[in-house]
């Protein structure tokens, strides 16, 4: 295969994806993962990391310390997933995506290996990134979990430091059905020895964290008692949010420009690690972290929280895609003034809807839409499920034909949003942004 293009493909066709096909796609162990990296020299032992797991805002959070790394000086690697437009945004070296030439090489190089392993999807990326990685002996890598913790292919690390985001219910299908147990699957990225930080302390599962820590000699501590957020402010440069250390009162505010309103929970989660890496001898100067968290999209290249597309007409799009992620939507919404909301909708067919649908405001006109992939729920069925739950509005035959009609909508002083799943943003952003 001698184009990018056609390396792809490849991938795509030949791979179990899990974002494809749902929970088929999902190994249950690192195996492969580890008889991968083992052909390729067990890359993952060539850098230091550190390892984020979590419902929502991992990938917030990822970002904002992959940021506050490379603008400190040091060469900071960011594994994510899934991506939006380009498979190369999952792989990146201080913002700048994998060349298209390295992934043709690695899965040339390795073709025979992959067909003999036939991993999954997410498993030849996560080995690609290592192994991308180690070759360009970045300082330090900040690897984000793809779904779970214990038996993702990304807990072969062993990081200088762990951090865990919110705990949700999404994958219930594959991670427990309770908040105890998906709890105890994210917790699975806790390491010997290695200091962890919870984001924020939720009652009823902390004992998880807590005993599986104990039980490892990990040192743990929660971000909300280290600081507290005492006020949030949107501006137009940003989310200005003040926080106060809870140890010595100190207070200092921050300018995010990722501007949704979750980023006030994860921005003490970011801000506890960047505590905890100083001590483990990074040098992060405080003007270093400001510019950093004020310029995360600039220097790292994330899109799709809570951002804003276009002005006129007024476009907004977000990632969120369950329980959590849509109550925060909602909150960010609340926040702003407009006449009609025109609420763009697509969401995957294993998506329990049943504590997302009824949270939605009634007021909106709804524009149903199915992304291009098997895993999404048919248009037809999503509108006839909405309207159930006192949704009104038309399904269409794609995002952008759905786009396209609330455009022809549109009237000033309203605003459109594009949401429910990673895939409904992804495509629009693919096709017209």
């Amino acid at each position: 295969m001698k184009t990018y293009t056609a390396v792809i493909e490849y991938l795509f066709a030949r791979l179990p994806m899990f974002t494809r096909d749902g929970a088929s796609a999902f190994n249950p162990d690192v195996d492969k993962t580890l008889l991968l990296c083992e052909a390729l020299g067990n890359p993952h032992k060539k850098f230091k990391s550190i390892h984020i797991a979590g419902t929502n805002g991992k990938g917030s959070s990822s970002h904002m310390l992959a940021s506050v790394l490379a603008n400190s000086g040091y060469k900071t690697g960011l594994y994510t997933s899934p991506h939006l437009v380009d498979f190369r945004e999952r792989i990146r070296i201080e913002g700048n995506m994998v060349p298209e030439q390295h992934v043709v090489e690695f899965v040339n190089t390795h073709r025979e290996l992959i067909e003999d392993l036939k991993p999954s999807f997410f498993e030849v990326t996560v080995a690609m990134a290592f192994d991308y990685f180690a070759q360009q002996q970045v300082d330090i890598a900040v690897i984000e979990v793809g779904l779970g913790g214990r038996l993702d292919s990304t807990n072969i690390i062993s990081p200088e430091l762990c951090l865990i985001t919110n705990i949700g219910m999404d994958h219930m299908n594959i991670l427990g059905n309770t908040l105890v147990e998906i709890a105890g699957e994210k917790a699975g990225i806790i390491k010997q020895n290695t200091p962890v930080v919870i984001s924020e302390k939720q009652t009823e599962i902390q004992h998880v964290f807590e005993d599986k820590a104990k039980s490892l000699n990990a040192e743990l501590m929660y971000a909300t008692d280290r600081y507290t957020v005492l006020s949030s402010e949107r501006l137009a440069e940003g989310l200005k949010i003040t926080v106060e250390s809870k140890a010595n009162h100190v207070k200092n505010t921050w300018l995010c420009d990722l501007t949704g309103s979750y980023q006030t929970k994860n921005i003490l989660g970011v801000l506890t690690c960047i505590d905890e890496l100083r001590k483990l001898g990074f040098q992060l100067p405080k003007e270093k972290v400001q510019y950093a968290l004020s310029h995360v999209q600039e220097l790292t290249g994330l899109r799709g929280r809570w951002q804003t597309l276009q002005a006129n007409p007024w476009v907004i799009c977000d990632t969120g895609h369950n329980e959590d992620g849509i109550k925060e939507v909602l909150k960010n919404l609340a926040s702003l003034q407009y006449h009609q909301l025109h609420f763009i909708f697509g969401a995957m067919r294993d998506k329990d809807l049943s504590h997302i649908l009824p949270l939605l405001p009634k007021d909106a006109h709804y524009y149903f839409a199915a992304p291009d992939m098997p895993r999404a729920m048919p248009a037809d069925q999503l509108t006839e499920l909405a309207n159930s739950h006192g949704l009104k509005g038309t399904y269409y035959s794609s995002i952008e034909a759905a786009f396209d009609a609330a455009q022809d909508l549109y009237k000033d002083g309203d605003l459109i949003f594009v949401g429910g799943s990673t895939f409904v943003v992804a495509e629009l952003l693919t096709n017209r942004f």
